[in-house]
């Protein structure tokens, strides 16, 4: 996947690719790679990519993407039949809604908008004519269309694919059936699947082109919650159905007159092409509430969004400044995730804004640290005000983090964004230096057995009155206290855990290199017992059935192996995944109750 491309919508890439012949399907991979390679020129809307010495591929881009297949055009001879517009298409990132995009101006107030992409109104339930009532005078559940059902299907399939082949076989051609699924979705009113198929195939993407964002974890969690609402959406009713179907944009509602205090301003880089940054603030209240300036593309604009001015009535304001003054809003409107509008009603001036240490911020570390996991864990809650006494820097396979004490719990404090672009791993270097400096910090729950949480902001080690955003400001050494010196990262001795790795490590094989990864290791029923008998036999009997659902081929009156049915792995894998996210929660719960003393005693040895 190349970030140097526009976004390109998911039904593009699917028309594109099921136009080509089995012969070029067969290229089509090996054409992304040597595409994606090539040099690229954007001028206004239109995207140069150099085949050759000779030939182009042009994209013409509307709302900054790619929205029609007659938008990508190539100069070749073959064209418009040739292996170069799909491998473009399979090439670019994803055309979605950004997770934290402004969105269209909301209507007036008492007149919010509609969601869009043909979220459909309650239809008539099987049997009935529209609003007729069961025998007994009730209305019946709302269930799920049979276009619904259908599309949930074809997600499925789709999906369950991709898992099968895992990243090394998942090619551009069953990357683009689970878009062509995707778009189907959408068009059927589901649009929280929809989005979820398309998170897979950026997952996908960015495994297979080696890209430094990737992570494992979060393409499981992208698999796992796409099979998931195929498997629950089909049976569902009433408001489980509402949340599975999703919602294309979120409502804004009227919310009056609003007094804000700005808190701090993170960067926003996605895999899928977009940049910016979000700034939060909070009410006298403690409700936080966020407005946002996020458009495709890379670092540069995350880090120059911060002194962009915010979206948001006539305010003069850049983002980098509301996050540490105030705003006063008149006419404001705001999302259910506390994200502010920008409709025409919607006035705003600067006002004086507070220190984190002063009414009415200093309220939100007032909440235990174990009380906002919880909520974190439970979804209420996305953000964790932390008051932490630096100790030091801490060697991890993945890189050096730092070690706090957070009310006895051994805090890990890692980075936010892993980009050399953004200045967040200096300034965590930095930050490992000032030794016994008590501060403040605002993080983001990375669940795990040990406590760990990425660094958003820090209140500044030397002027309790400022803070530093951690992934746009940019710490110097003068800003230390003067006793501090920088020592070597420490190696801590391995904490005791379940052995519940033994069972996620097999679930994260399967995404990595497919179902026949764990074909090969059926013979090996060694970790299966071992989980039985440490007490985690449920582990143990999905480990088993991970494993023999893996190795299963059926066979024909002559011997010879049928196609391989991909619905019992996905299904057995699906449980696995579910299971383990389920008792690593609780790990987590319980892991910030674990006391800092060993640790400590450890780093200063």
């Amino acid at each position: 996947m190349s970030p140097d491309l526009p976004p390109v919508a998911p039904s593009v890439t699917a028309e594109l690719v099921e136009a080509l012949s089995p012969r070029l399907r067969k290229r089509l991979d090996a054409g992304v790679a040597k595409l994606a390679a090539r040099p690229v020129v954007r001028a206004g809307d239109l995207v140069r990519i150099a085949v050759d010495d000779e030939t182009d591929v042009v994209l013409h881009l509307s709302g900054g993407a790619v929205s029609s297949a007659d938008a990508i055009r190539c100069g070749c001879l073959l064209a418009p039949d040739c292996l170069h517009r799909a491998a473009a298409a399979c090439a670019a990132p994803v055309a979605e809604h950004p997770p934290a995009a402004e969105p269209a101006e909301p209507a007036e107030a008492g007149n919010e908008p509609r969601a869009t992409g043909s979220e459909p109104e309650a239809p008539p339930r099987s049997g009935q004519p529209d609003g007729a009532a069961g025998r007994t005078g009730r209305p019946e559940p709302e269930s799920a269309t049979e276009d619904q059902r259908a599309a949930a299907a074809a997600v499925h399939a789709a999906t369950a694919a991709v898992l099968e082949a895992g990243t090394d076989g998942a090619g551009a051609v069953l990357q683009a059936e689970l878009l062509r699924a995707a778009h189907t979705a959408r068009l059927a009113g589901l649009p929280r699947l929809s989005a979820a198929a398309v998170s897979v195939v950026t997952g996908v993407r960015a495994a297979r082109s080696a890209d430094p964002a990737y992570r494992l974890a979060d393409l499981v969690a992208a698999l796992a919650g796409t099979l998931g609402v195929t498997h629950r959406l089909p049976d569902a009713t009433g408001e489980d159905l509402g949340a599975l179907r999703g919602t294309v944009r979120q409502p804004y509602r009227p919310d009056g007159s609003l007094r804000l205090y700005g808190l701090f301003s993170e960067p926003v880089l996605t895999a899928t092409g977009y940049a910016g940054a979000v700034t939060w603030t909070a009410d006298a209240d403690g409700r936080l509430y966020s407005v946002s300036d996020v458009a495709p593309g890379g670092p540069a604009r995350a880090t120059g969004a911060a002194d962009r001015t915010v979206r948001i009535g006539d305010t003069a304001l850049t983002h980098r400044e509301l996050s540490r003054a105030g705003l006063a809003v008149s006419g404001a409107t705001v999302s259910p995730t506390g994200r502010l509008g920008a409709g025409a009603a919607v006035r705003a001036v600067r006002a004086a804004g507070a220190h984190w240490r002063a009414e009415p911020l200093d309220r939100l570390w007032a909440v235990p640290a174990a009380e906002q996991v919880a909520q974190t864990l439970d979804g209420a809650r996305d953000l964790l005000f932390l008051e932490v006494t630096v100790l030091g820097a801490v060697r991890e396979t993945a890189g050096d983090c730092l070690l706090a004490d957070c009310a006895g719990v051994a805090l890990r404090l890692v980075t936010g964004h892993d980009d050399p672009a953004l200045p967040c791993r200096d300034n965590l270097r930095l930050l490992a230096a000032a030794r016994g400096s008590r501060l403040r910090v605002v993080a983001r729950l990375a669940r795990g057995p040990l406590p760990r949480a990425l660094l958003l902001a820090v209140e500044h080690p030397t002027d309790p009155t400022a803070h530093v955003d951690a992934g746009l400001d940019r710490l110097q050494h003068a800003d230390l206290p003067a006793d501090a010196a920088p020592a070597p990262p420490v190696v801590l001795p391995a904490a005791d855990e379940a052995p519940l790795h033994l069972l996620r490590r097999r679930v994260h094989q399967a995404v990595s290199g497919g179902r026949r990864v764990l074909a090969f290791s059926h013979g090996d029923a060694a970790d299966g017992a071992r989980l039985r008998r440490l007490g985690l036999a449920t582990a143990g009997g999905l480990l088993d059935d991970l494993h023999a659902t893996a190795a299963h081929r059926s066979r024909d009156a002559f011997g010879r192996l049928l196609p391989s049915d991909s619905a019992p792995f996905a299904r057995a894998w699906l449980a696995a995944a579910v299971y383990t996210d389920t008792v690593e929660k609780a790990l987590c719960a319980q892991a910030w109750g674990a006391t800092a003393d060993r640790v400590a005693a450890a780093t200063h040895a």
